[in-house]
């Protein structure tokens, strides 16, 4: 193809000499054209066009001579429309003399930059100049300089092709539509016909030259050639984009002329990069409606192709580019009318399928891709489209035996694309619930595939929002996402580990919010189903999709709980949601084997709530304010087992102080509950705060439990504050003690400190079994132990908490002293009895 290939340096020396040459006689050409010396100027341009000759240049560094060459060439024919505009005769003769050139690379360069003058300045038949410069042409047949001799006529001739109508009735109409002034056009100049065959015989000479590059060489640098072909195939492709551009061209022209001369050259060359190419090129230049005219033949013409050919892509622009046309162009029709262009694309790609054994299954799976978009995209309502092209990759999977395709191989990135394509289009998860077919496709992946698959639906179900109302929706949504429910049999030992599945059991909590039945009684009833489904999913499972259930359940009461005069059977229901809830978190403790959660969510779950915006939604308190009957008995339960957690099963003694801290936060704001129930369970809570593991810890939950008889109530206060000095000064004394026992000293003064505030407190608010003179000895000895501490930052903190506690019990010793003055002054005088000499 090139005599000398060399290499990158040898080029560049080589395209520098022909590119200083170019410079040289194009500068004398201008010098010449200047001094109005024509012939002159010919001459020198013969010499520098002589350089396109060389046969020393790879493709790529002779289009870089082409390109500087070319430029002056364009400046050499503006000269010659300038000079011979006013007397166009005497280019009769140039155009004769050029062709007396010896060398027939430079003398067709210059016949047609001359052959564009000539049309440009309105002289001759522009169909026959057109006609004699392609034939002309065919006298160079070496591919490289030929395709580029050929990519030039194009170039010049490109503005001047004829784009008219094609009959004199047609020019003479088109004639009389001119604006005023404007010139009419002779029937002479040609029409879009000539147009169409000059194109055709062009790219058809383009085309074989460009193939004929691929057989010229020594077999070993086969693959360096078919890269220079790659980089050369544009120039062939222009012909095409050209005749895409005529605007007189018609679709009846397009069906009878243009498409079958096309398809008998691609087919006919029997060259792979040849026929891939230029297919892939009718598919993206010629207008959509073109192709729905000739879809048959254009897929006639791709079962004829080589086998080597990537066919596959080529249906796929092609069904794509349908899809989106026929999509917004035919947009409320009926599906008949759009040509059934799923049948037709399904039965060509079933036929290439079979006929193609060797298939790679990526690309199979791609080519349903196309399909399944056209199916949802064009044919929303037709479901059965859809569901008949799983089921042929149903059947070629099966076909193949293949069991298990990972997630992120060829194969599996294609499937997924081919699964999120019915969950973005039809934009409500539950319609894949009626392609019987999909879920059966969904199971070929691995197990990692198929959680991602769910996830996609989970996510595109949160963001439309789609409410599943009845048991039916619900079933069906469990049934697509069923890998994320349960365990799998693909699914790996340490699955649970991942960042990926709590991601994912994120998810399935979050869609749980979405039950909304339209009643209260079949909300219920999902919640209930749904729990039973969720509790087959394990125990690393629970700790997610449990949760969300429970507040659900309470969202349930107190929504039910405003319907009591509604409702006959209204305590026992409500009673039943509770007893479902407590089952539920029970199921947490037994079968997730957690602590803090379950006892959370009996409880107060402060941040739980916070995150679901639920701020109300807390068992035992929602138990309290609901005022059912035997509500206290279910406060009670959920309190009693909270309990049984923080003894039975939390083991971390920061986590038994937190939880105690719950449970007494959580009986200070019940009201209902009856002395018998109320004194056990705060019982219960004063022993955990003493079974403490560390001493430290101990002191600060008795603190904390003390507040249970003094700011408590039961049922029988009526709302009053129990108000239990004697209990509150009893705890505080035991925490006092345990304080001492301590033999950290920074320790010992924290909690000395702490109890201080506790006794001032209680002090504050009237507390009567408050000894201030106890308080005198706590404070004595607190600053004793501080003389003891050594010097260090925590210490002198200390010594500022302490001061502060001491001016705190003096501010409230004057208040003390105020109130009982103020009282004194408002008693009223007793009347004095009378003397014993009184009345004598």
């Amino acid at each position: 193809m090139y005599d000398n290939p060399g290499n990158t340096t040898d080029q560049e020396k080589f395209l520098d000499q022909s590119i200083r040459v170019v410079k040289t006689e194009s500068f004398e050409m201008k010098r010449c054209l200047d001094k109005g010396k024509t012939m002159d100027a010919l001459k020198h341009a013969l010499q520098m066009l002589n350089e396109m000759r060389t046969a020393e240049l790879s493709p790529k560094f002779y289009y870089r001579l082409y390109m500087d060459t070319m430029h002056e060439l364009q400046c050499l024919e503006v000269s010659l429309i300038q000079e011979y505009a006013q007397e166009p005769a005497k280019l009769g003769n140039l155009y004769e003399c050029v062709q007396y050139a010896s060398a027939i690379i430079p003398r067709l360069y210059l016949l047609v930059t001359i052959g564009g003058v000539f049309i440009k300045c309105g002289l001759g038949s522009r169909k026959e100049i057109l006609k004699d410069l392609v034939e002309m042409c065919r006298g160079v047949q070496h591919p490289l300089r030929g395709l580029f001799l050929r990519n030039y006529l194009m170039q010049c001739t490109r503005s001047v092709l004829p784009d008219l109508p094609e009959t004199e009735d047609m020019l003479l109409a088109h004639n009389n539509t001119l604006p005023k002034g404007a010139p009419a056009l002779k029937p002479r100049d040609g029409t879009v016909e000539d147009t169409i065959d000059f194109v055709l015989i062009n790219f058809a000479e383009m085309n074989k030259l460009w193939v004929r590059m691929q057989h010229q060489g020594p077999s070993k640098e086969k693959e360096k050639r078919e890269k220079d072909r790659l980089e050369l195939r544009i120039l062939v492709g222009t012909n095409l984009v050209r005749l895409a551009q005529l605007e007189a061209l018609t679709e009846e022209m397009y069906v009878r002329d243009v498409l079958p001369s096309i398809l008998e050259q691609i087919v006919s060359c029997r060259d792979t990069i040849s026929q891939e190419y230029l297919m892939e090129c009718v598919i993206q230049v010629f207008a959509d409606d073109f192709h729905l005219a000739t879809l048959n033949e254009f897929l006639n013409a791709c079962g004829q192709l080589q086998q080597e050919v990537n066919i596959k892509i080529l249906l796929i622009a092609l069904v794509d580019r349908l899809a989106l046309y026929t999509n917004s162009s035919i947009e409320g029709q009926p599906a008949p009318t759009k040509m059934q262009l799923f049948e037709i694309f399904s039965e060509q790609a079933t036929s290439l399928i079979k006929n193609r054994p060797d298939m790679p299954m990526d690309d199979i799976v791609a080519l349903h891709v196309s399909l399944v978009s056209l199916a949802v995209k064009c044919y929303p309502d037709r479901l059965d489209y859809a569901d008949m092209t799983f089921l042929g990759l149903r059947q070629v999977i099966e076909e193949k035996g293949i069991t298990d395709i990972e997630a992120f191989g060829k194969v599996g990135r294609e499937l997924t694309k081919l699964l999120n394509i019915p969950i973005d289009e039809y934009k409500n998860v539950l319609r894949l619930s009626e392609l019987p077919e999909y879920i059966k496709v969904m199971s070929y992946f691995d197990y990692r595939g198929q959680c991602n698959i769910a996830s996609y639906m989970v996510q595109n179900m949160l963001e439309e929002e789609t409410i599943l109302r009845h048991q039916e929706d619900v079933d069906a949504a469990f049934s697509l996402i069923s890998s994320l429910l349960r365990d799998q049999e693909k699914q790996p030992d340490n699955s649970h580990e991942t960042e990926e599945f709590a991601d994912e059991q994120n998810l399935v909590a979050r869609l749980l919010h979405l039950i909304r039945a339209d009643d209260v009684d079949s909300q219920f009833l999902l919640l209930n189903s749904a729990r039973k489904v969720l509790g087959e999913g394990g125990r690393h499972r629970l700790r997610y999709t449990l949760p969300p259930i429970i507040f659900e359940l309470y969202r349930l009461v107190l929504q039910f709980a405003d319907m009591k005069d509604e409702d006959e059977k209204w305590d026992a229901k409500i009673r039943k949601m509770f007893v479902c809830a407590m089952g539920t978190i029970g199921a947490l403790v037994s079968t997730a084997e957690l602590a803090e959660l379950p006892m959370k969510l009996y409880l107060n779950v402060s941040s739980f709530c916070k995150q679901h915006s639920m701020k109300n939604f807390q068992g035992a308190i929602t138990a309290d304010r609901v005022p059912f009957e035997d509500n206290h008995t279910v406060v009670y339960e959920f309190v009693s087992k909270a309990l049984s957690i923080l003894e039975d099963d939390v083991v971390d003694s920061r986590d038994r102080v937190r939880c105690l801290q719950l449970t007494v936060g959580t009986l200070l704001k019940t009201t209902h509950l009856p002395e018998e129930n109320w004194q056990p369970l705060a019982n219960q809570a004063v022993l955990a705060a003493a079974k403490m593991f560390k001493k430290p810890d101990q002191v600060r939950s008795l603190v904390t439990v003390a507040a249970l008889y003094w700011h408590g109530k039961t049922l029988e206060t009526n709302g009053e504050k129990l108000r239990n000095g004697k209990k509150v000064v009893d705890i505080l004394r035991k925490s006092a003690k345990i304080a001492k026992e301590c033999l950290e000293p920074l320790v010992q003064q924290q909690l000395f400190i702490q109890l201080l505030s506790a006794y001032t407190y209680y002090y504050e608010d009237n507390c009567p079994e408050i000894n201030v003179d106890h308080i005198e000895e706590l404070i004595s000895r607190t600053q004793d132990n501080a003389v003891q501490l050594d010097v260090s930052a925590e210490a002198d903190s200390l010594e500022k908490q302490l001061g502060e506690a001491i001016r705190r019990l003096q501010l409230a010793k004057l208040d003390v002293a105020a109130s009982q003055v103020s009282s004194a002054r408002a008693e009223p005088d007793l009347p004095q009895p009378p003397s014993e000499n009184e009345g004598l």
